[in-house]
């Protein structure tokens, strides 16, 4: 399966409440993100909210009329100089692993960097997610930086690794 088969589209803060249950569902593996504990949908909506189409995406992806996968693209560090780097992050439901969905957002963001205005595109991944450190080395993003037992996730500490890649103005 591709993207094609599916439906790819801005997100709408209709959205939230499913983006949000996909997000909590990857908390327990405790693999992709240092939340230890569910967020909720009111707390999301300022983070919802500082996405734009045209610089800082949100995309979402239907499996029909059902939220499957999401790509957000958000701000680095929050100073001006930094307005052309940005962090991309991709969740995809356990229903929807493994079909292709992530390669493909990665391959969307990557695409549309230039037009949002991004230079350089990060990722922040745990040293032990494997999947996605492949996922993003497979696309031309490689370790920029280390930072060594900064996590601490069920009383083990955690690596957390930058992966970079720099798009085409």
């Amino acid at each position: 399966m591709s993207l094609a088969d599916f439906t790819l589209r801005d997100a709408v803060e209709n959205d939230l409440p499913a983006i949000v249950a996909i997000y909590n569902a990857t908390i327990s593996g405790r693999m992709v993100t240092a939340d230890t504990e569910p967020v909720t949908v009111e707390s999301r909506i300022p983070w919802f909210r500082a996405h734009n189409a045209r610089t800082r995406p949100l995309w979402v992806v239907l499996d029909g009329d059902r939220l499957c996968a999401w790509l957000s693209v958000n701000s680095f560090y929050g100073r001006p100089a930094y307005t052309p780097t940005a962090e991309v992050s991709i969740y995809v439901a356990e229903s929807h692993r493994r079909r292709g969905l992530g390669r493909d957002l990665l391959q969307c963001a990557i695409a549309g960097a230039p037009a949002c205005e991004i230079r350089t595109l990060l990722g922040f991944i745990f040293a032990h997610n494997a999947p996605s450190l492949r996922l993003f080395a497979a696309h031309g993003f490689e370790p920029w930086g280390h930072l060594p037992r900064v996590a601490m996730l069920d009383g083990i500490e955690r690596d957390l690794i930058i992966v970079g890649r720099r798009v085409a103005p």
